[in-house]
């Protein structure tokens, strides 16, 4: 077949970032006819892509152009689609001297709600802000959510878990780029305590000792798999697990790429962000926001910081586990 578009899309970072184009991924190139997708993203992040079969090739940036841009420049590409909007990105298109659309970061309108608390934001997910520049190309979003690939050599076998986790376990994502996303060890053990069914704390060798406490803490079975499974391993224990406790991260979205049951946790941030989890068909029956509403505070930073600028943190402290227990345990 005749290639009629060859066109590269740009995501650097991070792990849920990328995760939130996989819809456009997916619709770009089922709706293109003849379509060649390329992806250009930093070399660490390859995992989160390489068995997307949707792409063609994951271009992989190392914090080095010198020899990446030729061969971008080779590839002959009709268009950029940049779903980054940062320098580096700005720097590729610039190299390559085509046409290219973005998407809007909203950054002057979440810059309002976070310093003057005036929320002009849009009722719209980032999935959809990724979909608009490629409206005008024919692609439509098809409803099905997010999409999330493990490659067969890097899953996880379920008969290599304790017995004990056999018959059904929920999964708590205990990790978290800032600790004003990160849920307190002494509510994560609180809500152990009173769930029906074992657990697995997951989350990066940062989030062991922390894995540990909660373990100490709680009287329930939990097992502290912080730091033992490399990224696709975790994703295979998310797809196995019965429901899903989760911080703001990139396994939250990897989650939903699921379709899991889950109770994501809202720290500094707020899901008007548009990062909430996207749900195949905008379903979010399965799907519960655990957050404080009307603290006078919140958000106080569209990233976060390693200790709540109130010192306080009731954006977190406050929050109700019972609800949390009751929805993990209705399932």
């Amino acid at each position: 077949m005749k290639i009629r578009h060859k066109i590269l899309i740009i995501r650097f970072s991070s792990i849920g970032d990328i995760v939130l184009t996989s819809p456009v991924v997916r619709c770009m190139k089922s709706q293109i006819p003849g379509l060649e997708l390329h992806y250009l993203t930093k070399k660490q992040f390859f995992p989160v892509l390489e068995a997307n079969p949707y792409i063609d090739k994951v271009w992989q940036y190392d914090h080095n152009f010198d020899d990446l841009l030729p061969q971008l420049q080779s590839q002959g590409f009709d268009c950029v689609v940049d779903l980054h909007k940062n320098y580096r990105s700005l720097y590729v298109i610039q190299k390559l001297r085509i046409k290219s659309l973005a998407f809007s970061k909203l950054n002057l309108r979440k810059w309002l709600v976070v310093n003057f608390k005036i929320n002009l934001l849009p009722s719209v997910h980032i999935v959809d802000r990724y979909l608009e520049p490629v409206l005008h190309l024919g692609v439509h979003n098809d409803g099905k959510g997010l999409d999330y690939f493990i490659p067969e050599n890097d899953g996880l076998n379920p008969d290599t878990l304790p017995e004990a986790l056999h018959q059904g376990f929920i999964a708590i994502v205990i990790g978290g780029k800032h600790n004003t996303k990160i849920f307190p060890e002494e509510k994560v053990a609180k809500v152990c305590d009173n769930l029906t069914r074992p657990v697995i704390l997951l989350g990066g060798d940062e989030d062991q000792a922390r894995g540990e406490k909660i373990v100490a803490a709680t009287r329930s079975m939990v097992f502290n798999f912080c730091g033992r499974y490399s990224l696709n391993q975790s994703a295979s224990l998310l797809r196995l697990a019965d429901a899903v406790l989760t911080n703001d991260t990139g396994l939250m979205h990897i989650a939903a790429a699921f379709h899991k049951r889950m109770v994501s946790v809202w720290g500094n941030t707020i899901p008007e962000f548009g990062m909430y989890p996207y749900l195949k068909g905008d379903d979010q029956s399965n799907s519960l926001i655990a957050q404080v509403k009307g603290l006078s505070c919140r958000p106080c930073s569209k990233l976060g910081y390693d200790r709540c600028p109130k010192k306080h943190f009731r954006c977190m402290n406050d929050i109700d586990t019972l609800e949390i227990t009751t929805f993990l345990n209705n399932h």
